[in-house]
């Protein structure tokens, strides 16, 4: 069981090869510093931070984001290394907000790499500091022990690394600031304020909309770690969290909140500042507050809840609008969810609490007075969850009637295969805001769905694992059927990316080095919108990587150095979709260092990977190539509960967006993406 620590209590360490996961509810700056046995951090080459993301036995995140993974290997830190300190900053850059007390306390945890907690901490109780030392390991009698500190300091990031005795600690902290600034400008954000909750629920009463910011739900982003934040608990009359702990790839958290016996307190938390009621719901059931629909709409019963709109969200374009409507949708699910979990844990808790005092006294523990007091329990234990699962109903009920609406509605970037839009497809003129890459569901609200939206350009590369994913009977899928099925989830995704671009603007390569694929990518090979032919055997994946690791050095140069019209004639500047089928079948030393290469550096300069592999084929690399799995986002060929979302950290299943069997409907894209390519050149 993980423990959840207070400020200053330390926890032994089972396992020295761990993850340390932050979780905020705006983007901050994750790095670490490595003291001496003093306590001193001797110069900056013992800080991992943006501008210098990995160090020995420890990789930081390389922008501010509101989740982050930091990979610790304790076994490979320098000998002299006693301590590590896993430090939280605002960054500048962003403009704001400048303290922590400003939002919601930010949440550390410290995992097992197959995302099982050890120990968390929130730290609660920050108000002008900007920057904060959140954890530290120590080394203590040749044993490692993490310990939460909760250090602030009002005066940021230099004065944190001037109390680590570190020298020059103002140039760092500007260098970092500096680093944070060029992620920010190279990056698109997985998701920005939807309007959706705040403005819903504040407009009738005449507020100004504030906004809510979220991470990548997937890093799991999100993003992230391709495997992907927690609500903070300060036990019974904290706020509440998701109540559950998993296998996803999220540091969960396990709040408990208190429930009352009135009829709506089973969904509505209280002791803190987030209420899990659905926004609408809560408007709908105010007696002061009427429902209004804030688009054209229906006219709404005066007590029931607005009626669902397409577009129902703040936004430029139509387009934006539905973006941002489906991660009001996301939040609205995932938080309603939250709400039943708790209710029904506090139920259960608060049941075995009162038979524990049952039993307790000797003169109620036996006879009719013992029994009636254990049917009491049990009877409010009943009733508690009763409310929670009609809370829930609501909820689910009014977002499904919002999906029916929202998802006939959708572009082809946002939309199913099975969505009519596709025959009426037409190649764009310019580029979506998204994409979507599968649909997400909890156990509570199937068979509702939620589509996968990610922003584009794609920050991070793909990988579709093609490993053994036990089935919910427990059971196993043949090996060869996952394999092959994984490459048709990569051949959908390849294809949707081409028909969401205009055309000539984005590319896809494929690495094939055994030839196995051959069928599985006739949609892309038929229709003639390879860039060429699937590469084979180990000169074809030489050829592949090397010419695409020459585009991305060339692209950077000139961008680095202001000029882009010194590019050489005739090289291709589009987006380009890397295949890579099978890995690391085919792959010599040099083109395993090359591909890591791409992973890390090709998505700056219009290179991405998505890459079909099982990572036990890889294991003889060893921890060599960890970081290239972490910097990509891994999806699955059937539903698989491995992605976690940044409001509270649930673990949702993901299913792959494929095309319905017998369908032609690919084919007709993908012909009319190969005529726009031609009568353009």
């Amino acid at each position: 069981m993980a423990a959840e620590l207070k400020r200053g209590q330390n926890h032994p360490l089972p396992r020295n090869r761990i993850e340390i996961r932050i979780s905020a509810d705006v983007p901050v700056v994750a790095g670490a510093t490595l003291a001496d046995d003093t306590g001193r951090v001797p110069d900056a080459d013992r800080v991992a931070h943006p501008g210098a993301p990995t160090l020995h036995g420890i990789e930081v995140s390389r922008q501010a984001a509101a989740e982050h993974r930091l990979a610790v290997d304790l076994d490979a830190l320098p000998e002299a290394v006693h301590r590590v300190s896993v430090l939280i900053a605002l960054p500048a850059a962003l403009g704001g907000p400048f303290r922590f007390g400003a939002v919601a306390a930010p949440r550390a945890a410290v995992t097992g790499l197959d995302g099982t907690e050890i120990a968390g901490y929130t730290l609660a109780g920050l108000d002008a500091e900007s920057a904060v030392v959140a954890l530290e390991l120590y080394r203590r009698q040749g044993a490692w022990k993490i310990r939460a500190v909760g250090q602030g300091y009002a005066e940021g990031l230099t004065a944190l690394l001037t109390d680590q005795g570190l020298p020059q600690a103002a140039e760092l902290a500007r260098g970092i600031e500096e680093a944070v600034a060029r992620g920010v400008a190279r990056s698109v954000p997985v998701h920005t304020d939807t309007g959706r909750s705040r403005r819903t629920a504040t407009s009738v009463a005449g507020a100004d909309p504030s906004g809510t910011s979220a991470g990548s739900p997937y890093d799991v982003q999100a993003p992230g770690d391709g495997s992907d934040r927690p609500i903070p608990s300060d036990g019974p009359g904290g706020p509440g969290g998701s109540g559950g702990h998993g296998g996803s790839e999220s540091a969960l958290g396990d709040g408990r909140s208190p429930v009352s016996e009135g009829p709506a307190a089973a969904a509505t938390p209280v002791g803190g500042p987030i209420d899990y009621t659905h926004p609408r719901r809560r408007q709908a059931s105010s007696p002061t507050a009427p429902a209004a629909p804030t688009a054209p709409a229906a006219p709404a019963p005066a007590d029931g809840p607005v009626p669902p709109v397409a577009g129902d969200a703040v936004g430029w374009s139509m387009d934006e609008r539905l973006y941002n409507q489906v991660w009001g949708m996301f939040e609205d699910l995932a938080r309603s969810t939250a709400a039943y979990r708790s209710a029904v844990d506090f139920a259960e808790s608060r049941m075995e609490k009162e038979l524990d005092q049952v039993l307790a006294d000797p003169r109620s523990r036996l006879g009719s007075t013992g029994d009636a007091a254990r049917e009491a329990a049990r009877a409010r234990q009943a009733q508690l969850v009763d409310q929670a699962q009609a809370a829930l109903d609501r909820d689910l009920a009014q977002l499904t009637a919002e999906s029916e609406v929202v998802e006939p509605a959708l572009p082809p970037a946002y939309a199913r295969w099975d969505n009519p839009v596709w025959h009426a497809y037409r190649v764009p003129t310019e580029p979506p805001m998204a994409v979507r890459l599968g649909d997400l569901h909890l156990a509570e609200s199937d068979p509702l769905r939620i589509p996968m939206l990610v922003r584009l350009p794609l920050e991070r590369g793909l990988w579709i694992d093609s490993g053994l994913i036990p089935t919910p009977d427990g059971g196993f899928p043949d090996a060869d059927d996952l394999r092959h099925l994984a490459l048709h989830t990569a051949v959908a995704l390849a294809a949707r990316l081409l028909a969401v671009h205009p055309a000539g603007e984005f590319g896809v390569q494929v690495i094939d080095p055994a030839g196995s694929g051959a069928s599985a990518l006739v949609p892309l090979t038929g229709a003639g919108v390879l860039a060429g032919p699937p590469a084979t055997g180990a000169a074809g994946v030489a050829e592949v990587l090397g010419r695409l690791t020459e585009r991305v050095d060339l692209v950077q140069m000139a961008v680095r150095g202001g000029a882009a019209d010194a590019l050489p004639p005739g090289l291709d500047i589009s987006r380009q979709l890397l295949i890579v089928n099978e890995f690391p079948h085919g792959f010599d030393d040099r083109a395993v260092t090359q591909l890591r290469y791409l992973a890390d550096e090709g998505p700056e300069v219009g290179v991405h990977l998505l890459l079909v592999a099982d990572r036990e084929d890889a294991a003889a690399y060893g921890p060599l190539l960890d970081p290239l799995w972490r910097s990509l986002m891994r999806l699955t060929p059937v539903p698989d509960d491995h992605l976690a979302d940044p409001w509270v950290g649930h673990a949702w299943t993901y299913e792959p967006c494929l095309v319905p069997a017998g369908s032609q409907v690919l084919h007709q894209v993908l012909n009319q993406v190969a005529i726009a390519r031609t009568k353009r050149m």
